[in-house]
């Protein structure tokens, strides 16, 4: 199985990702893009309809796995370490959410991402991440 495929797995036996209907929309090497639709039992505040901020924590979590673990040169499982995210604006009532994550950087251990979510307004991100992730060699 190659570390595309990997990772497409990775993300489809997560029982989180399922519950919340995480879908993988594309990915490729060391990249990775998933999507969560807008669900009225995600909102975080009844009064304006906003998803909860966990629910996007998840997403991004699991774009940045995926993109670590297709990435050609981590080869394994992965772990996540430390994962910051900032919160830009809420999401857009409504409409679903798209995490773009990119593996810029692997060492021996430790994998670096960076990540962007947005709702249908690209070119105002509602969440930004950095992160690292244990990578999980396997033995050859």
């Amino acid at each position: 199985m190659d570390h595309v495929e990997r990772a497409r797995r990775f993300v489809a036996v997560i029982p989180h990702c399922a519950a919340l209907g995480i879908t993988v929309e594309a990915i490729g090497d060391g990249w990775a893009t998933l999507a969560l639709p807008y669900d009225p039992r995600l909102i975080g505040d009844p009064d304006t309809g906003v998803i909860a901020g966990g629910a996007v924590s998840v997403l991004m979590d699991s774009a940045s796995g995926a993109a670590v673990m297709s990435h050609p040169e981590a080869n394994g499982l992965t772990a996540t370490i430390d994962l910051r995210i900032d919160y830009m604006r809420s999401a857009t009532p409504g409409q679903r959410l798209i995490a773009r994550a990119d593996c810029h950087h692997v060492t021996q251990h430790v994998a670096f991402v960076r990540a962007v979510t947005h709702d249908e307004d690209t070119d105002r991100p509602v969440a930004t991440a950095t992160g690292t992730f244990t990578i999980i060699r396997e033995a050859r």
